[in-house]
């Protein structure tokens, strides 16, 4: 039995195991199978990544506070989050992956970053 490419359909020489033709093949295969298929998944992606640089550069001491204009202007979106962390005394944090945010009083915000 001869086993072929899956990406390209080329008949496959050396190893019994190999599964490629090439390395081309192979990432082009993998490309295709772990790429985003959809562009709500995308865009969530690319707000997060944003959301959380913009939480990074404001936060490089690890905890601070900022006003809720200073995280707008920089474009961050609060609808958009990883994770709520409740404390025991009923706080919540919203941490975008290590970085988090908890509301204070009058609009400004906690920063910190989840080690």
């Amino acid at each position: 039995m001869e086993k072929t490419c899956p990406e390209c359909g080329e008949k496959l020489r050396g190893r019994t195991d190999k599964k490629f033709c090439s390395d081309y093949c192979r990432n082009a295969h993998h490309n295709k199978a772990n790429k985003n298929t959809t562009n709500l998944i995308r865009n969530t992606n690319n707000l997060l990544r944003r959301n959380h640089r913009i939480l990074e550069e404001l936060n490089p001491n690890d905890k601070t506070s900022v006003p809720r204009t200073k995280l707008l202007s920089k474009g961050f979106d609060f609808e958009y989050f990883t994770s709520i962390y409740t404390t025991k005394t009923g706080n919540q944090y919203f941490f975008v992956y290590d970085q988090g945010y908890l509301k204070l009083e009058n609009d400004f915000y906690a920063l910190v970053r989840r080690n």
